[in-house]
């Protein structure tokens, strides 16, 4: 099926002819069917509102089983389109699916079943996705209880019990197809962005922050999370950056429903979403982005090691300069005015050496001012020593499994200002066998590495009494 196809609108496949005659002559739906269908089809929205409002469980029932029992794609499209272009007009009519009546029908298996075929006809599926949502949220706690069983599909007997599918089943299924869709989308353009769309929605469910993040799902948003540049022609630049900005922004709206549930903060705090998140709010004039923004960080400031990180981000500064703005929106200003605040008691709970003990800890290196700070090191050189120096462990350890050449020059560049400013900083950086890691990155393809293990190097061998004369 071309692309062209697959991006009909819903209009235009309702004005296709199904043969419902030539279905019931080959018992693929039922006289009774066809009688509604006749009545329903192709009428007036007046006249299939009042046939829904006096017999909307009996439709529900004949557009099920049309999807369940018929696979000719142009026929389950309009079907799809019929169900999306009577939710469209009355959400409540979510409600017909659930009707006691329909208690012994599988009313989500043939919707689960249509997303899972591969086949690349996205139009359907944003209605699949869309038309899943309204059934499951509007009385998710008590549309369906949480196990039932029927017999056999179509009236006929079983002996046998199965059993239907539930709306837990339906929420596990579509994380899993979305989480597919982020990984390798289906359509070139809408993939993704229909894929977050629906996500945005679904994350508020709990069961569905649980299964997202079981399914490895957060670390598939943060590359989405990226500054919009301004359009540089008119027209199509101009969609497309409206399109990329509601992309960022429901994004964005995902990690902040997500900061509200534990392991997946957990995920969040190893992964870039922190920095990626401050440099979109630092560029960003969209309000409705950067109030998303702002309450994740809200969210996340009192959990784990984000306060730290924030600060060594500048985002005191950023806040500031948001705050300066012009906002409409009540809610963002008191928001900012919460995290400004939050802020500013982390930066007077942390010293520089907890911040730089944070830094070493997360095992991520940069070149912040305490490294090259002499003052820093006099004055917090016994502070190296507590916990049997675990500061110093950690930073030999960085030698060993970091891939990244700026952590590996940092840590060779402050062991060897530790075995400066420390009396017995050779013996000590030599007892913990640091000497043979530091030599190994003489070799290292970077030309910052070998420069800072060679300091490192040098100054070990001469001793702290030599070690000033060295050029840093």
């Amino acid at each position: 099926m071309t692309i062209d196809h697959a991006e009909l609108t819903t209009d235009q496949v309702l004005k296709r002819d199904i043969p419902w005659e030539t279905y019931m002559t080959t018992k693929l739906i039922t006289g009774t069917a066809l009688q509604l269908l006749r009545r329903y089809d192709k009428k007036p929205e007046n006249q299939r509102a009042s046939l829904l409002d006096d017999d909307g469980p009996s439709y529900v029932r004949v557009f099920v089983s049309i999807l369940r029992d018929i696979h000719k794609e142009e026929t389950v499209e309009y079907v799809l389109s019929l169900i999306d272009e009577m939710l469209a007009a009355n959400p409540k009519r979510a409600r017909l699916f659930h009707d006691k009546s329909l208690a012994s029908e599988d009313i989500y298996e043939p919707f689960l079943r249509q997303i899972a075929m591969e086949r690349k006809m996205v139009h359907t599926r944003k209605e699949l996705q869309d038309t899943c949502i309204d059934l499951i949220l509007p009385d998710h706690s008590s549309a369906r209880p949480k196990t039932q069983y029927s017999g056999a599909m179509n009236g006929e007997a079983s002996d046998s019990k199965s059993k239907l599918t539930t709306i837990d089943d339906v929420l596990k299924g579509l994380v899993e197809w979305l989480c597919t869709q982020l990984r390798n989308p289906s359509h070139p353009v809408r993939g993704i962005p229909t894929a977050v769309n629906c996500l945005a929605t679904l994350l508020k469910e709990p069961l569905v922050r649980s299964s997202f993040v079981q399914a490895d799902g957060v670390k598939l948003l943060i590359p989405f999370i990226n500054p919009v540049a301004n359009p540089s022609t008119p027209l199509t630049s101009s969609q497309s950056t409206q399109q990329s900005m509601q992309l960022l922004y429901e994004t964005c709206l995902c990690i902040w429903l997500l900061s509200f549930y534990e392991p997946a903060i957990e995920y969040l705090a190893t992964s870039r979403c922190l920095p990626r998140m401050t440099e979109v709010v630092k560029s960003s004039t969209k309000e409705k982005v950067v109030r998303v923004i702002v309450m994740t960080f809200k969210n996340l400031l009192p959990k784990g090691t984000f306060g730290p990180q924030m600060v060594d981000l500048g985002l005191p500064q950023i806040v500031q300069n948001l705050k300066a703005q012009a906002w409409g929106d009540e809610d963002l200003v008191e928001a900012l005015n919460q995290l400004d605040e939050g802020l500013k008691d982390n930066v007077k709970l942390l010293s520089s050496f907890d911040k730089y003990k944070q830094e070493v800890l997360l095992g991520h290196l940069d070149w912040s001012p305490v490294h090259k700070d002499a003052f820093f090191w006099r004055e917090n050189i016994k502070n190296f020593e507590e916990n049997d120096f675990q500061i110093l462990r950690v930073l030999i350890t960085i030698l060993d499994s970091s891939n990244d050449p700026r952590s590996l020059a940092v840590a060779c560049f402050d062991l060897s200002q530790f075995i400066q400013h420390h009396p017995s900083g050779r013996f000590i950086v030599n007892d913990l066998k640091a000497k043979e890691r530091v030599m190994k990155l003489m070799n290292h393809e970077n030309a910052e590495v070998t420069k800072n293990a060679l300091l490192c190097i040098q100054r070990l061998f001469l001793g702290a009494k030599y070690a000033s004369f060295l050029q840093v």
